[in-house]
């Protein structure tokens, strides 16, 4: 299994470009509604093409989840020096999720550029695309793996533990400090 992407994305629209809005007259009032622009689609469809093909080519195997949060790491390569790295960000996540073939919801992705580069002829970004080491507030799946064990001796595991749950989910909650517990509360034989 790879543990790193790479992905090499045409330049997706900027958010100024993504969506845009119409008025429609329903029951004799004007309405607004936003709709994705012909560009957003035409970039989603050639962009999923490159993520499908390069999934299965770099041998992308990781289990799709709610909690993974993935490190996108972007060197962009623009094709005039005035535009700005932060604008291109959510139409390439968006389409990144609908794939469901690297994260659930772009709630996970932290977006990293890198580095900035101005390529006229070939305007692009390269992404690399891997998981944190961290699980929730735990700062690695040993400690998540640790604070668990423990959890297994405790009454409240059995019933789902929300405290353990919410854990790896990352709510920080003041009943786990610096990963103890204080409503552990041990199993008696």
């Amino acid at each position: 299994m790879a543990e790193k992407l790479y992905l090499t994305s045409p330049m997706p629209p900027s958010v100024n470009h993504y969506t845009s809005v119409r008025t429609i007259m329903k029951n004799g009032r004007p309405l607004s509604m936003v709709y994705e622009t012909k560009e957003a689609k035409d970039y989603k469809k050639a962009f999923k093409k490159i993520i499908e093909d390069e999934v299965k080519k770099q041998n992308w195997t990781r289990e799709v989840n709610d909690t993974q949060h993935f490190f996108i790491d972007a060197v962009f390569y623009f094709d005039r020096i005035d535009k700005d790295c932060a604008n291109y960000e959510k139409c390439l996540d968006d389409t990144i999720t609908e794939t469901q073939l690297i994260w659930k919801d772009d709630n996970v992705a932290l977006f990293r550029p890198q580095r900035i580069f101005y390529d006229k002829d070939n305007p692009r970004i390269e992404l690399t695309i891997y998981p944190v080491e961290y699980i929730g507030i735990f700062n690695s799946d040993d400690d998540k793996v640790k604070f668990e064990d423990k959890c297994k001796t405790c009454k409240r595991y059995a019933r789902n533990c929300s405290l353990l749950r919410k854990a790896i989910e990352g709510r920080i909650q003041p009943e786990i400090k610096d990963y103890v517990c204080e409503k552990y509360s041990e199993i008696k034989n």
